[in-house]
């Protein structure tokens, strides 16, 4: 229990240094609080292969929204920033603790997603200074349906990449 009190807290930490500082010094407290994580309640062994895996899921996820103009940040880049990869990451280490109540049944993470995706990206794009282009109420619906679909194959690289991390 305390255990994934701590995962929430270093998550909610994380999340709001990266989308309160951006690519900013700020980004040291999000790589703490990743770093805190592996070390008091996971290991980088156990869950190195899921964050890698999810960073790279979510980067090319969000840079191809980005690149449809569903997002715009303030920079030019062709990829999303830094600090959202490291949010990405940050999320990474809910699967398996604070958020593992809702890799089962698969409609729970369909649900979070469903709600949680759009709260997250609303709260992050007022903080961030994130534009929708699109609309922020056509934006949030698409980002709904996509993250209802997004969640669950979360928690599904979250299993899978955990049976495989115990036959190496």
């Amino acid at each position: 229990m305390l255990e994934r009190l701590a995962n929430a807290v270093l998550f909610q930490l994380g999340w709001l240094a990266c989308v309160i500082g951006g690519n900013s010094l700020w980004l040291l407290v999000a790589l703490g609080a990743l770093v805190i994580h592996l070390l008091w309640i996971s290991r980088w062994a156990d869950e190195g292969r899921l964050i890698l895996s999810v960073v790279l899921l979510g980067t090319t996820v969000d840079s191809s929204l980005r690149w449809l103009g569903v997002f715009e940040f303030n920079d030019v880049a062709p990829l999303i920033p830094l600090w959202l990869m490291l949010l990405w990451a940050l999320l990474a280490t809910t699967l398996r603790h604070c958020l593992q109540w809702s890799a089962t049944p698969w409609w729970l993470g369909c649900l979070l997603g469903a709600v949680g995706g759009p709260l997250s990206y609303y709260a992050g794009g007022q903080l961030a200074g994130v534009q929708f282009p699109y609309g922020q109420l056509p934006t949030l619906i698409g980002i709904g349906l996509l993250w209802a679909l997004l969640f669950p194959t979360l928690h599904f690289m979250a299993r899978r990449l955990a049976s495989s991390d115990t036959h190496d």
